[in-house]
């Protein structure tokens, strides 16, 4: 029921993937019971059926770009909503069974978006290794715990999980790399506002009308909320139909948010709400600070604007 702290979570599996490891940094998901799925559908079909309280998914990586099946989920199906976002450093490591020397190493398995993190290390180090595609960093890490293959590139959960020792640590080309995840839960009041927040969209514009992609802009730029990300997606409805999904700054109870949301439901043919909910404190560690309103714009703003229409309906003009 809304309010009540959800308990019972799922995650991209398998266990000892960088999900978990995300969804672990959650206090209530620590002291919680998690569960792996498959699929990011499969762990959003339990949050919408009832059967978990909340889901952590990838959304995007700051390399690979927007998780697009992610968004898809989101786009479709009963509505769902973000109420957190975790950002993780992607920090690879190599990962053997205990006494195995690197100069041994023959077969490595990784998942091929972290083979593709790591090849100018795999090239620098093991250039005479065979590196082996498989379905998640968990299994790679389980992979080479079994002795299926040498070696495997993994995040550090799945080596302590799978008792691999460590050969090398922060093995990728771009130490920086970071993956955002979002937990995901059925509708229900947003998180409080706290000043730095971001509300995501999912926007379906008027494709029989000139200048519609420019209509959703600018409901947002004439009230001072700033665009963050804008990511298309096709509909699947026919070529050239296209969802945007928005990331802006603010919440739905600030005031210029809330005018900007009616606007677009006016200009827009259709308009998913994905939630309000904080920024990631990263983001300010990492010098990331949220874009002020223009002059004029504040929500102090826009209520002392509001009042001063409200006496002038009563007819003060004062």
């Amino acid at each position: 029921m809304p309010g009540t702290p959800p308990t019972r979570f799922v995650y991209l599996g398998p266990e000892g993937t960088f999900a978990e490891q995300a969804l672990r940094s959650v206090p209530a998901a620590e002291r919680g019971a998690r569960t792996p799925a498959r699929s990011v559908g499969e762990a959003l079909d339990s949050v919408r059926v009832g059967d978990a309280d909340a889901a952590l998914v990838p959304l995007e990586n700051s390399i690979g770009g927007a998780v697009g099946v992610t968004l898809d989920e989101m786009a479709e199906g009963d509505p769902l909503v973000i109420t957190r976002e975790v950002i993780l450093p992607v920090e690879f490591v190599l990962g053997a069974r205990p006494n195995t020397p690197l100069t041994s190493i023959r077969t490595v398995a990784a998942h091929p978006q972290a083979s593709t993190q790591c090849r100018g290390w795999l090239r620098d180090h093991l250039p005479d290794a065979v590196v082996v595609d498989v379905l998640s960093n968990g299994a790679a890490a389980a992979g080479a715990g079994a002795g299926e293959y040498d070696a495997a590139i993994c995040a550090p959960i799945g080596a302590t999980r799978h008792r691999l020792a460590t050969l090398a640590e922060k093995i990728a080309d771009h130490p920086d790399a970071v993956t955002r995840f979002v937990l995901v839960s059925r509708p229900g009041p947003p998180p409080p506002a706290t000043g730095d927040d971001l509300t995501s969209l999912a926007v379906y514009i008027a494709h029989d009308r000139v200048g519609a992609l420019l209509s959703v802009l600018m409901e947002l730029a004439v009230r001072g909320v700033n665009l963050t990300r804008i990511e298309s997606r096709p509909t699947g409805e026919a070529l050239g139909r296209y969802v945007f999904f928005l990331d802006c700054t603010g919440h739905v109870a600030d005031v210029r948010m809330g005018e900007a949301l009616q606007g677009l439901r006016r200009v827009c043919a259709d308009v998913r709400f994905l939630g309000s909910y904080p920024r990631h404190r990263w983001a300010e560690s990492a010098g990331e600070r949220p874009v002020p309103a223009p002059a004029g714009l504040s929500d102090a703003d826009y209520v002392d604007a509001a009042a001063w229409l409200t006496r002038l309906r009563t007819g003060e003009l004062t």
